[in-house]
């Protein structure tokens, strides 16, 4: 499950289309969304009740208790609306440290309850208090709570006995038949969350003021007729950019993983590790170290990536960083564990290149580069890597399976001295995996010395100085003849 926000225009749009309920839903659609870009009598042409009806506006940006911080507009007309948009659409905006530029905002027309529906190990829980609005306070503690069971439906019974005790008997109806279709919705929608406040119950019907929502994003391929093409707004506090979505695409794209985060792009540590995991741990180490404020991206690439998706990965953040100077110089982490079935000299092949196409903005912004890699032909990769820096004049220190993962961390940082760079001894993998191209012809000899009967081939191996060959009966039939010449990597 990957749980992911959603606007409340997105998460309204999806509840009006494919709710089934027989309470009447009776602000269906009747919201507007403004921008910047918005040209006012169009959206009057598109929504005639604005000209007719008050009017509440607020925020579209993944904002908790608008109302408590005054980001509410309540009881306006379009020019109230107009007046109230003008000092704050496209404005910075604080909220608890975070500042953000407030660029969309939402307007619909105006005894509230609260309503929410969220995902746990043990089920789906429905939490309803008949106390809703921007003072409903803590309402895990105030709220009438039901577990529906995993495979189970919500039952109107319940829903009367359990959730609705404190509701007028006149509204109890109308209220299970809506719950009872939320519940629906929800399930079949694939939400993870879903959270109504205020929820305004009238003689003509139900009202649906304000909502918050996350949906699983893995169940797009269950959903996509139904969701349409869902945008993903990143939480407040946070731009998106577009280096993010073009990842996204390559990931989409690929069997691998790919992804990046965009987390200060003024910042000077920068990281491009490989896998989910070990980019936590460079993470951690990095916030452990005092780096929480200069840490510039998170992500990861996994999967065992081709030389040209990783190509393109590592041209997008050495592209952003390279956008702008620190005082410091920048450092950029290239870390990963041991790879189980990666080659890491194909994948590095493609940061290799990758670095010699931005050689000149690394060096103009003093990037130094720390590597530490282990896994299939990591030595190859690792040389590849420490030549690179000998050849483009750029800082590169090179560390293998003998260095400590997160020892680079400590040493980018400037918390230890950077420790002497090993020399990269030859390894199995280097013939296994031959990147490098170049070759040795040790001998030749012949079959009928070395095995007589040549209807039972057994498995070969040869002692020869530093390198242990395993030569099975496959590898034998390849051959011509009754001699052949074995070549390793040298």
């Amino acid at each position: 499950m990957s749980a992911k926000a959603i606007s409340e225009q997105t998460g309204k749009d999806f509840l009006y289309k494919h709710i089934c309920t027989t309470a009447a839903v009776q602000n269906r659609f009747r919201y507007a969304n403004v921008t910047a870009e918005t040209r006012w009598d169009q959206l009057v042409q598109d929504h005639p009740w604005l000209l007719t009806e008050r009017l509440v506006v607020k925020p579209d940006q993944l904002i908790k208790r608008r109302g408590k911080l005054g980001l509410v507009g309540v009881n306006l007309d379009l020019q109230g609306v107009k007046e109230w948009l003008r000092p704050r659409l496209m404005r910075e905006t604080t909220v608890r440290s975070h500042t953000h530029t407030s660029h969309s905002y939402i307007i619909h027309s105006e005894e509230e309850f609260y309503v929410c529906i969220y995902a746990a190990r043990e089920g789906d829980y429905v939490l309803f208090h008949h106390e809703g609005g921007v003072d409903v306070g803590d309402v895990d503690s105030k709220a009438q709570k039901l577990l529906v069971g995993v495979d189970e439906k919500l039952r109107p019974d319940d829903v009367k006995q359990k959730l609705l005790t404190h509701v007028p008997a006149d509204k109890k109806e109308v209220l299970t038949s809506f719950l009872v279709g939320l519940f629906n919705l929800y399930e079949d929608l694939y939400f993870t969350y879903l959270e109504i406040n205020p929820l305004v119950v009238t003689k003509n019907g139900v009202y649906v003021l304000d909502m918050a929502a996350k949906i699983d994003a893995t169940a797009d391929y269950l959903c996509k007729a139904k969701w349409g093409d869902v945008e993903f707004p990143p939480p407040f506090g946070r731009e998106a950019y577009p280096e993010e979505a073009y990842i996204a695409d390559l990931d989409a794209k690929s069997g691998a993983s790919l992804k990046l985060t965009l987390l200060n792009p003024r910042g000077r540590i920068w990281t491009m590790v490989a896998g989910g995991g070990a980019s936590v741990v460079y993470s951690d180490t990095i916030c452990d170290l005092g780096g929480v404020n200069e840490l510039a991206n998170y992500g990861e690439y996994s999967g065992a990536p081709s030389e040209q998706q990783t190509y393109d990965y590592a041209k997008t953040i050495l592209s952003l960083m390279t956008r702008e100077k620190h005082h410091d110089g920048k450092v950029l982490i290239i870390g990963g564990s041991i790879a189980n079935f990666t080659n890491v000299a194909a994948t590095f092949k493609g940061i290799v290149r990758a670095i010699r196409d931005y050689q000149e903005p690394l060096k103009e912004h003093e990037v130094s580069i720390f590597v530490r890699r282990g896994g299939p032909n990591y030595q190859e990769g690792l040389r590849v890597m420490g030549e690179v820096g000998k050849t483009t004049g750029i800082p590169i220190h090179v560390f293998g399976t003998e260095t400590h993962m997160t020892a680079i961390v400590g040493m980018a940082l400037g918390h230890r001295p950077i420790a002497t760079q090993p020399r990269v001894a030859a390894h199995t993998a280097n013939f296994l995996l031959n990147t490098s191209g170049s070759s040795l012809v040790l001998r030749t000899l012949r079959l009928s010395q070395l095995i007589p009967d040549s209807n039972a081939l057994p498995t070969l191996t040869m002692l020869l100085p530093c390198q242990n060959i395993n030569y099975s009966k496959t590898t034998w039939s390849t051959y011509q003849g009754d001699s052949w010449a074995h070549t390793i990597t040298s």
